[in-house]
């Protein structure tokens, strides 16, 4: 199989636990955009998180593409130009933290490039360091989002988290697409946009087939682009309902795992038995 298209995601996927891509990953993958194939990265974060990694890889020159906000935004890296986009209403949001109140859990959203919280809390500051977008705390969170957002995070401790997930995605269903990205992170975007959906009409307008793909990712949010691609892999550190979904299983983040998928499929052009 001639794959023409890879799909990343970051958080302990493409990134060492230490937020650096390894330069064995890294002459992989630019070997493979050499040979015409697109790397793709696919993130929970927010675009502005994904910049730097997005030009890092050189993907405005290799003519590439960021699925952000769990792919509620497709931008074309070399024009800068968005592509496809998804919003919730400041009505939705509003619901939001009345049930995150509720569910007494905290809840953060991103407005331009500052992430937008009422509580000062560990988890929100766990996401800025990630993507590198100021927190800035509002008094009222009702007041201070009158304008559509791309997607919501509630937070917990991860067993608190698990069962307002399984809660949420029944009250919710059919409104609003709602799955952990991190075990401490809930996110809600609209009802059917995820990294697959958005995957789906990328390369639709590419001309890529599914089968022409290869996605990489670790956590419940890759799950549905994993299960999409023709090659859907799961990363060695990835938890086992996501391994047991996947056609193939790579090492880990911090042994080269998407070096060692790109070798063997792309550059040697190995078959999976």
């Amino acid at each position: 199989m001639n794959y023409k298209m890879i799909v990343l995601d970051l958080d302990d996927t493409l990134l060492r636990d230490d937020q650096t891509i390894s330069a064995k990953t890294k002459e992989a993958l630019f070997s493979a955009q050499d040979m015409g194939v697109k790397v793709v990265l696919a993130s929970g974060r927010p675009t502005f998180g994904m910049n730097d990694l997005a030009k890092e890889l050189l993907l405005n020159e290799y003519g590439s593409y960021i699925l952000s906000f769990n792919g509620a935004k497709i931008i074309d890296c070399h024009s800068g130009n968005e592509i496809f986009s998804s919003t919730l209403s400041p009505d939705t949001v509003h619901s939001l933290f009345e049930i995150s109140n509720r569910e007494k859990v905290l809840i953060h959203t991103y407005i331009g490039n500052e992430i937008i919280t009422s509580t000062a809390n560990p988890f929100t500051n766990i996401e800025s360091d990630l993507t590198g977008m100021e927190i800035k705390l509002v008094d009222n969170f009702i007041d201070a989002v009158q304008e559509p957002v791309v997607k919501c995070l509630m937070l917990a401790a991860s067993e608190k988290l698990a069962i307002v997930e399984r809660k949420l995605q029944k009250e919710l269903a059919g409104e609003l697409s709602v799955m952990r990205s991190k075990p401490f992170f809930l996110e809600f975007t609209n009802a059917g946009v995820t990294k697959a959906t958005s995957l789906n009409l990328l390369i639709q307008k590419l001309g890529i087939k599914t089968d022409e793909v290869i996605a990489i990712g670790d956590s419940y949010n890759d799950l549905a682009m994993i299960e999409f691609a023709g090659l859907g892999v799961a990363m060695g550190n990835a938890p086992a309902d996501i391994k047991a979904k996947a056609n193939f299983i790579t090492d880990s983040n911090m042994n080269d795992g998407v070096a060692k998928v790109v070798e063997q499929f792309v550059l040697n052009n190995k078959v999976l038995v």
